[in-house]
């Protein structure tokens, strides 16, 4: 019987590599992300993939109400939900005192909070079933901190502090599993639709892997769930630095940042990017760049 897979964030980047595996794999698929334009582009890929049916949610993870409308329509529609991946996220640039309070609010809502409603909705229906499996997209961010990205990282440091604690409170259920996946630098849009307060974009450090490489990542942990998998061979070093060598790893961390992480070549006034609401312009699975696969 197939999988029936719901996928937030399923409109760009990992989120929509990690639908098209999905419908490789024969699944029913929901995709939830804010535009319904971006959405119905993703549907239309997906099912020359193969996916067994597919069904277009536009909603936004802060909307509680809205989640609980589609899990409920996926439930009565196939019978059952059996795979929630949570990939819904926005990047703002900025120091803390020049990101606006709204913009800075807002990244750290769409984790935290985001997460939370998604979980509120979700966990009672895999209790109910006995089991399921909801992977939550994470960070390399979640593990250290950079300048320039207070917000994401408040977000994503809160984030896997809550799947921690998903994971404990889902014990009492053997077959419910939570896991998280970590993917350092990635070559999805993210970067280019993110709110900035530099006077630049952002784009993805080196290493730079593929969408699809974080996407496998993420379908392997049906199989082999996990409470954190970092999807990066170079994450261990990165975060082996921030925690044993502080001092040298705060000496380096902004000129890197400024090297490997900034676009010089896309400069951009002061913009809140797509934080607030969905430009559908600028979602796609891959970004600019070359990404390992």
């Amino acid at each position: 019987m197939p999988q029936t897979v719901l996928i937030t964030g399923a409109s760009s980047g990992i989120g929509r590599a990690t639908a098209r595996l999905f419908a490789q794999r024969g699944a029913h698929l929901v995709l939830l992300a804010r535009g319904r334009e971006a959405l119905e582009e993703t549907a239309a890929e997906v099912k020359e993939q193969g996916a067994a049916d597919v069904v277009v949610c536009p909603a936004d993870v802060l909307d509680e109400e809205a989640l609980r409308t589609a899990v409920d329509g996926v439930v009565t529609r196939f019978g059952r939900l059996d795979v929630v991946v949570h990939a819904a996220q926005v990047v703002a640039y900025g120091r803390v005192e020049d990101v606006p309070k709204a913009v800075y609010e807002r990244v750290v809502d769409t984790a935290l909070h985001g997460t939370a409603n998604l979980a509120r909705v979700v966990l009672p229906v895999f209790r109910r079933q006995g089991e399921g499996h909801l992977v939550v997209v994470s960070s390399l961010l979640a593990s250290v901190t950079t300048p320039l990205m207070g917000s994401y990282i408040a977000a994503k440091w809160g984030q896997l502090g809550l799947v921690r604690v998903l994971q404990q409170e889902t014990r009492d259920v053997p077959g419910v599993s939570v896991s998280a996946v970590a993917p350092g630098g990635v070559n999805t849009p993210i970067y280019s639709q993110a709110g900035s307060y530099i006077g630049l974009k952002g784009r993805p450090p080196i290493p730079i892997y593929s969408p699809e490489r974080v996407a496998r990542s993420v379908v392997a942990r049906l199989d082999r769930p996990r409470r954190l998998v970092q999807s990066g061979f170079a994450n261990p070093v990165v975060i082996l630095g921030f925690r044993l060598l502080p001092a040298v790893y705060d000496a380096l961390v902004g000129p890197l940042l400024r090297v490997f992480a900034l676009a010089d070549d896309d400069r951009t006034p002061p913009t809140e990017g797509n934080v607030f609401e969905s430009r559908p312009a600028g979602n796609a699975e891959r970004g600019r760049w070359h990404g390992i696969p």
